[in-house]
């Protein structure tokens, strides 16, 4: 869970925040229950890399290959569950600076990112306003991860994309048609649900987007957002879509969130659904605070045990706990570690010393 983090949407920080204490009181005293009748989930064959000193030819895609779930894994060419480790840009119509190649490739070279994702604004001026522009930069990502090699999450950054169906299915069938042959790609069509049904609102949406994607793109990794804020994977769990290659989203800041959304989390796991952290923060839910480096780490060691992939918000230079940048930090990358903040250097640690290092 996140608030919008920019001055134009401080208006909603109170409604906000009476959220948080409403669902983080309960999260906090809830204990996982056991479902007898879950079916066991087939063993999946576990991919752990070991960051070589020097770099290895190829890069990510072409070491990893076309991603696929099965099972509750996320899984390569090799059929091993893969780990991939990486960031998230920032709202892209408020800190947009930041969608370029130059990034991209210091993100791959630098930092050892092996996937990057586009939160493509969709309201607040986003692309329900300008959509030409906000696509442009999302594309200019897509193709700049493609020629490093990376894999790059196309986000329909949204709290209501239930209210923007039609607008979402027109956006996310052009990008499969454009994108839909290269194995890079991995579409989120719903960034974070707030406290809605699953069943009778969030799953019609993505099952209706999934649909459109799938006319043009048969096989490229799916995620889906789950409700409260991507948090309740447990009972996406309960309904799941129908297709294949679907993952759905966990999303975390590990200040506020801690072992009672693990427990749900290893609650779907259980009930065999593959999860993938698209974005988490190492502050708490507002996005700002102080950096929670003892949780964060508690988390990393959950998402290794599980191979579950991750991108960390984000790749801005706004003033709060959770950004990576500090202000006025280019946009062209070559970033020194005084130019990161406290949590992007501790992110960027985290990357390099478990990612593969390519050339």
């Amino acid at each position: 869970m996140k608030i919008m983090r920019n001055t134009i949407f401080f208006k909603r920080l109170k409604i906000h925040v009476a959220f948080l204490f409403l669902i983080t009181v309960p999260f906090q005293n809830c204990k996982t229950s056991k479902d007898a009748n879950v079916a066991p989930v087939t063993a999946t064959p576990i991919f752990t890399p070991t960051p070589e000193a020097a770099p290895i030819e190829g890069n990510p895609v072409t070491y990893f290959g076309a991603l696929k779930v099965v099972g509750n894994k996320i899984v390569g060419k090799d059929d091993k569950a893969v780990q991939l480790r990486g960031m998230s840009l920032f709202w892209s119509q408020w800190i947009g600076k930041y969608y370029t190649k130059d990034v991209v490739k210091w993100l791959k070279n630098d930092w050892s990112s092996n996937i990057v994702r586009a939160a493509m604004a969709v309201e607040e001026g986003g692309y329900l306003t300008n959509p030409e522009a906000e696509k442009k930069k999302v594309f200019d990502v897509v193709d700049a991860a493609i020629e490093q090699g990376l894999y790059v999450i196309i986000d329909w950054h949204d709290h209501n994309a239930t209210k923007h169906l039609k607008e979402a299915k027109k956006f996310f069938a052009e990008a499969a048609q454009k994108y839909g042959d290269k194995p890079n790609v991995i579409y989120e069509p719903f960034n974070e649900p707030l406290q809605i049904s699953w069943s009778s609102a969030i799953k019609p949406y993505h099952q209706a987007v999934i649909d459109t994607i799938r006319k043009h793109d048969a096989d490229n990794l799916i995620v889906c957002g789950t409700p409260t804020w991507s948090q309740d994977v447990d009972i996406a769990a309960n309904d799941p879509l129908v297709g294949t290659n679907i993952a759905y989203t966990l999303h975390f800041y590990s200040g506020t969130h801690k072992q009672s959304l693990r427990d749900k989390a290893r609650t779907a796991l259980n009930k065999g659904i593959a999860l993938m952290v698209t974005e988490f923060g190492t502050t708490d839910a507002s996005g700002d605070g102080a950096v929670n480096q003892a949780e964060t780490s508690t988390w990393f060691t959950f998402l290794d045990e599980n191979k579950i992939s991750w991108c960390n918000w984000s790749i801005a230079d706004k003033a709060e706990g959770s950004a990576a940048l500090r202000f006025g930090a280019s946009a062209a990358g070559a970033w020194t570690s005084s130019q990161l903040t406290e949590s992007g250097n501790f992110v960027r640690n985290e990357m390099k010393a478990k990612n593969l290092k390519f050339r």
